[in-house]
């Protein structure tokens, strides 16, 4: 059966034991981008959304992603492999399944990097106009970005680790101190629990708002990506999960509730609509309880959040390409490591063309860095994670009805995945209905941009076909598990 140990003879292998909790947890939080998050899409899913119950809509998605990972972590405990989502489906459903979630992933990952790549560079050309008076191009700080990132991700893992590691703590840092003032000095009229009261919560447009709540957690999936490099992964992973999980979700509703209580709970959403950009709402309410200097440092690791995104995106693609090469669903080559870094130099320099391709397909048409590049593939992305983790909650109820040895627990393998599978549809099929008020697309833009995901399982799917008639051998090994 395919749950097993077995080893391809032509497959290169990723650096063992290199990487503990804390580097883990870093991978995740960084392809969360909290202060991104919190300055970018909070102060949008209030105006779009639920205004000040947005910070309650934070704590029930928080839920709903611990959820999905109790019987997500239960399978990782037994499954390691950097394929994650698509070897996890393999072991549930089946290869046929398994090679359509691959193509999936591999599209949600690249767009949702890609898009990230156009707020990056358009943050970056107007930091440097601001700061010193220097003109350049959005694309040329995109470019510039993806040729650090690339060299970085075909090193070895702990190299960006480490990078990731002090970026991520500035990020936490700048803000903390932010949320701190304006507890300390009690809001505009005194702190109120106002947010978390459901009539706020489902106030507005709460799907909207349980919409951007939620593209906060993408990139958590990085947990069981990095399974083949993670001391000790039987324990590694699922706490890597829950504290990234557990802290991103914290940092995200606490400071949300800071945000509102800072500038008023009942005025919040006015606030924002007089705003000509919503995003400059944390750095205002920074100038008002803090001061400039602060403002000057957040503005800068906003940048730094950015790139610590693309670089966690980066790294995670570079994986999926190795996975897939290893066990050719792509070509065989993508699944060879570097001879000293052991890292997934190949899928490193793919990533990097194929980010390279997307991008300057927006640059040569002319579009907007912000409102079309990263508004239409960052969603498109998100989109994709949570179609996955409904495929993936339904993956984990059938992986422990055929290995019921594995797991006693029912809440664990039944009764947590039926629910996440529930909660997870719900939100795939909403930002289906809603994904041109998302992304601000036309009409035919919003069927396009989701039909490619659907184009891409029936891809996978069709490969995963011709790998079982060609290579059966292949076929029967795909997903396995890696020890």
């Amino acid at each position: 059966m395919a749950y097993s140990s077995f080893e391809m003879t032509t497959a290169g292998e990723l650096r063992r034991n290199a990487l503990g909790v804390p580097a883990i947890t870093f991978f995740v939080i960084s392809a969360a981008a909290p202060l991104t998050a919190v300055a970018g899409g909070a102060p949008i899913g209030m105006l779009l959304g639920d205004g000040a119950g947005l910070a309650g809509t934070y704590f029930l998605v928080m839920m709903a992603v611990l959820l999905f990972s109790v019987g997500y972590t239960a399978m990782a405990r037994n499954i390691h492999n950097s394929g994650a989502f698509y070897a996890f489906n393999v072991q549930g459903l089946g290869g046929l399944v398994g090679g359509g979630i691959a193509i999936v992933a591999l599209l949600a990952y690249n767009t949702m990097q890609a898009g990230i790549y156009g707020m990056f560079g358009a943050a970056t050309s107007a930091w440097l106009a601001s700061a010193f008076g220097v003109v350049v191009p959005w694309w040329v700080c995109a470019f510039t970005g993806m040729a650090v990132i690339g060299v970085l991700g075909y090193r070895n893992v702990d190299l960006s680790a480490k990078v990731l590691g002090l970026l991520v703590a500035g990020e936490f840092l700048v803000v903390l101190i932010l949320d701190v003032a304006i507890v300390r000095k009690g809001g505009v009229t005194g702190l109120s629990a106002a947010p978390f009261a459901p009539s706020l919560i489902f106030s507005g447009s709460p799907v909207i708002a349980s919409l951007f709540a939620f593209a906060s957690y993408i990139g958590f999936e990085a947990t069981s990506i990095y399974s083949e490099e993670a001391r000790d992964p039987k324990r590694t992973i699922p706490r890597a999960t829950y504290l990234s999980v557990l802290l991103i979700g914290a940092f995200y509703t606490f400071t949300v509730w800071c945000m509102a209580n800072g500038d008023g709970v009942s005025r919040v959403a006015e606030t924002l609509k007089g705003l000509g950009d919503p995003t400059r709402f944390l750095f205002l309410l920074s100038d008002r309880y803090v001061g400039g200097a602060l403002t000057s440092a957040m503005s800068l690791l906003f940048l730094s959040s950015l790139f610590a995104a693309l670089l966690a995106f980066h790294n995670a693609v570079a994986r999926y390409f190795f996975a897939l090469g290893r066990e050719r669903l792509l070509p065989g080559s993508l699944g060879n490591t570097h001879d000293r870094h052991q890292s997934p130099h190949l899928g490193s320099v793919l990533q990097s063309v194929v980010a390279f391709a997307l991008v300057g397909a927006f640059v040569v048409a002319g579009e907007d860095p912000v409102l079309v590049l990263f508004s239409w593939l960052t969603n498109l992305g998100a989109l994709g994670v949570t179609a996955m983790m409904a495929v993936t909650s339904l993956t984990v109820m059938a992986f422990f009805r055929r290995h019921r040895s594995l797991e006693a627990s029912i809440l664990r393998t039944k009764i947590c995945p039926a629910l996440s599978c529930v909660v997870m549809t719900v939100i795939t099929v909403q930002a289906v209905r809603q994904f041109g008020i998302l992304t601000g697309a036309s009409s035919t833009m919003a069927v396009i941009l989701p039909s490619t995901l659907a184009a891409a399982m029936a891809i996978g799917v069709l490969i995963a076909a011709r790998l079982k008639r060609v290579a059966p051998h292949f076929y029967a090994e795909l997903g396995s598990h890696r020890d």
